[in-house]
């Protein structure tokens, strides 16, 4: 691999080569990452739909969300009727708006584990769990996440199965007082979403120190801070 090649796979941004017909033809690491949040014909229809009449590249400015994914710009480029290309360009996923989290070293596992068990009793839902077991112990504030979680689970309390998922977020980081935390999530998902449950949860997480995304799935980002 080139430098040049190794600069586009590591590059933070997706970057997805197709061919005429909307087959991958190459695409880097983070590219990867995306579709597991949309589908090729989609990132393919946009390609084409912002694609310069003439041969060339075409910057155009937009917001777009898929998934924990949110862009402000896609750049697209052909030279000829074989090939086109799109490169998505990532907004900031957090803005430093709270103060660095205090609490003590806990095992992560060990409270998802406890409100499963808490929330599963007299229940009949099936809780499905997808860990990443390379976690370490972080600070976090156990009573505050062990309350958004539960009312988390509460918003799929109509649902037959709730997903629990925890992983590493790769290539992103949040800053603190000039210090740079990886970011790990724990992401939940069912089919059946409570809506009135759901506005109870913005409030309680109004007044959290969580970075909460709520999409079809509600994911919990917590820096990683381990001292």
């Amino acid at each position: 691999m080139t430098f040049e090649q190794q600069w586009i796979e590591y590059d933070y941004n997706p970057f997805i080569l197709f061919s005429a017909a909307g087959k991958i033809l190459s695409l880097n690491a983070e590219a990867q990452f995306l579709l597991g949040y949309t589908c090729t014909e989609e990132i393919f229809t946009l390609a084409t739909t912002h694609a310069n009449i003439s041969f060339g590249f075409k910057t155009t400015f937009l917001e777009l969300d898929f998934g924990r994914y949110k862009f402000f710009a896609i750049t697209v480029g052909y030279e000829n009727d074989e090939t086109i290309g799109i490169k998505l360009y990532q907004a900031p996923s957090f803005k430093i708006n709270k103060p660095k989290p205090v609490g003590e070293a806990t095992n992560i596992y060990a409270l998802v584990d406890l409100c499963i068990l808490t929330y599963s009793i007299n229940s009949k839902i099936v809780f499905e769990k997808d860990f990443d077991p390379t976690i370490p112990e972080v600070i976090i504030d156990s009573n505050s996440f062990i309350k958004v979680l539960n009312k988390i689970y509460s918003c799929y309390e109509n649902s037959k199965k709730i997903t629990t998922k925890v992983f590493y977020r790769v290539g992103e980081h949040i800053k603190f007082e000039e210090k740079k935390y990886s970011i790990f999530s724990v992401e939940i998902s069912a089919k059946e979403l409570d809506e009135e449950r759901l506005s109870e949860l913005k409030v309680l997480i109004s007044n959290s120190n969580f970075y909460i995304d709520i999409q079809k799935k509600i994911t919990i980002n917590i820096p990683m801070i381990l001292s």
